[in-house]
C-alpha cells in the first residue's frame, strides 16, 4: 500500500498513471483521481462516485486515506478553534485555526512532541516521540476542509508542535503539496516556516526557488540569555543562526515571546533593534499565553507597549500581537499536555481500584 497523501503532487500523479495504466484504465482517469487528493478532497475512495465502483475498490485496497481523527475540539469567544488529532498510530498532535477578517490562518505541527525543550513552550515538556510523515502534516489542512470547504486555510504557519526543520524531508514534501496548484493551492507568501535555526537545513529552505516565509524564534537579544530560554544555543548559537539569514532572499520574521522580567527590559529592546535592523527583519512580538508555561509570569500591556515603541524609535518594523485564545487550551502542545495528564491519571486510578 502506498500514502499517496505523503507524496509529492508529480510523484502521487506518476504513480497513479502508472498504477491506471497497468490496468489498462483511460489516461483520463487520473485526471479524475488526482483531485480527490487535495484540491476536492474525500475521506474514502467509496465517495467518488464519479468512478466505477470497481475502480474504488481497487483505489481502497492500494491506495487508502488515513486521515486524522478529532479528538477535542475547543472554540474560543475570539473565534480561534484549537484541534487535538489522533494519529493512527494513537499519538496526538495539534493545531489551531486564527481567524481574522478574511484570512484563517491554520498552526499546524510537524512532529509528534519535541526534544527542544524552550522553557515558555508546553511542548518542550513533552519530550520528543516521532516525526509526522508529509500526509500527518498536510492532514492537518485536509481535515479542516474534509470538515467545511468554507473554512479552507488561507495562510499556513509551521508553528505547532515540534521543530520543523528537524523534520526537513517530510517538511520540504509538505510545503510542495501545500503550495501547488493541484495540492492545496496555498500561494509560497501565505505559508511561514517557524525555525528556531537549524543552520543545515536553514540552508536547504533558502535553496528553494517559492517565496516560503520564514519565521525565527528568537526570543533574546544576546546568547546567555537565549541559553537560558532556549537550550538549542548550545548547538547553533545566535551568531550562527544570524549569519545563516543571509541566504534569503526575503524578508525575515524574528519571533519574540514577552516573558515579564526575563527579556522585556528596554535595554534588550535595544540589542534586538541592533540585531533587526541590519537585516531589515520584521519583528514579532508575542504575548506569552500563561497556559505554555504556568511558571512564567507575562509582560505587563505596559511594558509590552514600551519594548514596541523603543523598537519602533530606532527603525524597526515591529508588530505587537495580540494574545488570541485566552479562555481555551490554545498555547502549543497545552491541549495534548493536558491529555495526556488526564489519560495518566486515569491509567492510576484504573490501577488503584483493580
Amino acid at each position: 500500500m502506498t500514502d499517496l497523501l505523503s507524496l509529492s503532487v508529480q510523484d502521487a500523479r506518476a504513480v497513479l498513471e502508472k498504477w491506471a495504466a497497468e490496468r489498462g484504465e483511460p489516461a483520463y482517469r487520473v485526471r479524475q483521481i488526482l483531485p480527490r487528493l487535495w484540491t476536492r478532497p474525500l475521506r474514502a475512495w467509496a465517495d467518488a462516485t464519479d468512478l466505477p465502483a470497481a475502480l474504488r475498490a481497487e483505489l481502497e485496497r492500494d491506495f487508502p486515506l488515513v486521515g486524522l481523527t478529532l479528538d477535542t475540539q475547543q472554540v474560543s469567544a475570539d473565534g480561534t478553534q484549537k484541534f487535538l488529532w489522533t494519529l493512527a498510530g494513537g499519538d496526538a498532535i495539534e493545531s489551531v485555526l486564527i481567524p481574522e477578517g478574511k484570512r484563517r490562518t491554520l498552526c499546524i505541527s510537524s512532529q509528534v512532541g519535541c526534544a527542544l525543550g524552550c522553557i515558555f513552550c508546553a511542548t518542550g515538556r513533552m519530550g520528543f516521540r516521532r516525526n509526522l510523515s508529509a500526509g500527518e502534516i498536510t492532514n492537518q489542512v485536509r481535515e479542516l476542509v474534509l470538515r467545511d470547504a468554507a473554512a479552507r486555510p488561507t495562510n499556513v504557519v509551521f508553528m505547532g508542535i515540534g521543530e520543523p526543520l528537524l523534520n526537513w524531508t517530510a517538511v520540504d514534501a509538505a510545503l510542495s503539496i501545500l503550495n501547488h496548484p493541484d495540492g492545496f493551492g496555498i500561494g509560497a507568501r501565505h505559508i511561514t516556516v517557524s525555525t528556531v535555526g537549524i543552520v543545515p537545513q536553514l540552508a536547504q529552505l533558502a535553496q528553494r526557488p517559492e517565496q516560503f516565509r520564514l519565521a525565527i524564534s528568537l526570543h533574546a537579544p544576546t546568547p546567555a540569555l537565549r541559553l537560558e530560554l532556549m537550550p538549542i544555543e548550545k548547538k547553533y548559537g545566535l551568531t550562527e543562526v544570524l549569519g545563516a539569514l543571509q541566504q534569503f532572499r526575503r524578508r525575515v520574521t524574528f519571533e519574540y515571546v514577552l516573558i515579564g522580567g526575563r527579556n522585556d527590559a528596554p535595554e534588550m529592546a535595544d540589542q534586538l533593534a541592533a540585531l533587526a535592523a541590519p537585516l531589515g527583519a520584521l519583528v514579532n512580538l508575542l504575548p506569552l499565553h500563561p497556559g505554555g508555561a504556568p511558571e512564567l509570569t507575562p509582560s505587563s500591556r505596559t511594558r509590552m507597549l514600551a519594548f514596541e515603541r523603543r523598537l519602533k524609535s530606532r527603525g524597526v518594523h515591529v508588530v505587537l500581537r495580540r494574545s488570541r485564545g485566552m479562555d481555551i487550551s490554545a498555547a502549543c502542545g497545552q491541549l495534548r499536555v493536558e491529555l495526556e495528564t488526564r489519560r495518566k491519571v486515569a491509567a492510576e486510578e484504573h490501577a488503584r481500584l483493580e
